[in-house]
């Protein structure tokens, strides 16, 4: 097992920022394209509310949380990236929130 992890935690809106509701199987179809890519993922169905300001405008955000822990590699950090551009284009979101840490694998 590889001594370095890193946790990637993504909040993932249930509204777009019009607010019409995002499609419950597009939110399960990203879990599985974590899955699909790393074999495992976590998925909170928690809510979690944000609220940020841009331009002047205040936006309140519902969100879920996908978390998944891999080895710290390049490739695992650029494939986030690349999932962060993809469902940020799809859910029409001015950012969406990807945070990633070093974690220790007892």
């Amino acid at each position: 097992m590889s001594n370095s992890w890193r946790r990637f935690e993504v909040l993932l809106p249930l509204r777009f920022n019009d607010g019409r509701e995002v499609p419950a199987d597009w939110l399960a179809e990203a879990v599985l394209e974590v899955v699909s890519h790393f074999g495992a993922a976590s998925y909170e169905t928690q809510r979690v509310e944000g609220h940020w300001r841009q331009s002047g405008i205040t936006y309140r955000d519902e969100l879920v949380r996908i978390f998944v822990d891999v080895p710290d590699t390049i490739d695992n950090r650029t494939w986030m990236g690349g999932f962060k551009d993809r469902w940020k284009a799809r859910l029409e979101q001015l950012d969406l929130w990807v945070a990633s840490y070093r974690i220790d694998i007892e």
